[in-house]
């Protein structure tokens, strides 16, 4: 009999949710049309894509013209760090050494461009020190930015505090939301930030689809020129049935925050707890407060790669680190900058609201073989 594969990656990415593919279909079927044109059908597909818009707004707390569809997390990502950073007349950049490639990158961009960065390191739990972050900040700091939730060990930052400090100094303040959003509260305004990235399919919604939250009155340059779209912030021809799905994805996911937190956060502890028991020698990377599907382990002398093709074989997907390097495995800048175990040993485990209790015991059965098999190799 053939066994069911157990799908433990969610944190890579979350299958689309049937709502959102429902409400997707009637923009994808048929004739579909330019929201930019000046025709009927034209303005009626504008009218779906700014209801989408005051949609997501009213989850986030925030106004409509605040809310950018662009096409991805990445790209919110780099349009805003890039954007605010080359709209001001800083030429300083504040984040944390455990961002997401995503951050990193568009920083290694700023500071080819002549921005100087200062990377902010975190504790061994994976927390970012607030009185090391408000030292940081200069008078020509440009922006900071420090992600809501790490997306390889879970760690909460504390996001509202960090955006007060950087707005006593007048610093725009970033946050990477993509690993929270669907987990934790997206209040813009009880959060206190200035710019917020959020990629649709983290949280049920389709693939190429990203939010940026860019508060009223933040400079941004824009990045991509053309027609003036996305309130002349993102050109291109808008995506309209992207943002329907996303629209959607985003309300029943955070609607469903408080009933899924427990259970999930349930099933990791069961996890955690029974491969602590089962299997010598590993080591939980990350403090809390995290996110409640996420668990990071490392095992001495097994390298993650190694155990993820192990467990894929045996029908079970994860990560090595983050699942965000086009299927390359690479040692773990997160881990590494902890300092606390091997960057080449860590695996991770994602859950969804989809898991079971059921799927969590298998891969507990499946885990002392697979780890005292590799130790002997």
């Amino acid at each position: 009999m053939t066994q069911t594969r157990i799908y433990l990656d969610y944190a890579a990415t979350s299958p689309l949710r049937p709502e959102a593919l429902a409400a997707m279909l009637p923009h994808l079927e048929g004739p579909t049309y330019n929201a930019s044109s000046l025709h009927r059908e034209g303005r009626r597909a504008k009218a779906v894509l700014e209801e989408s818009r005051e949609r997501i707004a009213r989850v986030l707390g925030a106004k409509r013209k605040e809310i950018l569809f662009v096409g991805g997390g990445s790209e919110a990502v780099g349009l805003a760090l890039v954007g605010i950073a080359r709209a001001s007349a800083g030429r300083h950049v504040v984040a944390s050494a455990i961002e997401h490639h995503a951050v990193l990158r568009s920083l290694d961009l700023l500071s080819e461009e002549g921005y100087e960065i200062t990377l902010l390191g975190a504790d061994e739990r994976g927390f970012v020190d607030p009185e090391h972050f408000a030292s940081a900040l200069r008078d020509e700091t440009a922006l900071a930015s420090v992600m809501y939730a790490n997306n390889e060990i879970g760690t909460i930052q504390p996001i509202a505090t960090l955006a007060r400090m950087a707005r006593r100094r007048g610093v725009p303040f970033h946050t990477d939301a993509i690993a929270a959003a669907g987990w934790m509260p997206l209040d813009v305004e009880a959060l206190g930030i200035d710019a917020m990235a959020l990629a649709a399919h983290k949280f049920g919604g389709p693939k190429g689809v990203g939010v940026l939250y860019l508060r009223e009155g933040t400079p941004m340059a824009p990045i991509l020129r053309g027609g003036g779209q996305e309130f002349g912030k993102r050109a291109g021809t808008e995506d309209v049935a992207g943002a329907v799905g996303c629209a959607t994805a985003l309300e029943i996911a955070q609607a469903e925050q408080e009933r899924k937190l427990a259970r999930v956060a349930g099933l990791r502890d069961r996890l955690e707890q029974g491969v602590a028991a089962s299997v010598p020698s590993v080591r939980f990377n990350g403090g809390e407060p995290r996110l409640p599907g996420l668990s990071n382990c490392s095992f001495p002398g097994v390298p993650a790669e190694t155990l993820a093709v192990k467990l894929d074989l045996e029908g079970i997907a994860v990560s090595p680190g983050s699942a965000c390097t086009s299927g390359v495995a690479e040692r773990s800048h997160v881990i590494a900058a902890l300092g606390t175990a091997d960057a080449g040993e860590a695996i991770r485990f994602s859950l969804g609201p989809p898991t079971t209790q059921e799927e969590i015991d298998r891969v507990l059965q499946v885990m002392p073989s697979a780890i005292s098999e590799l130790r002997r190799t």
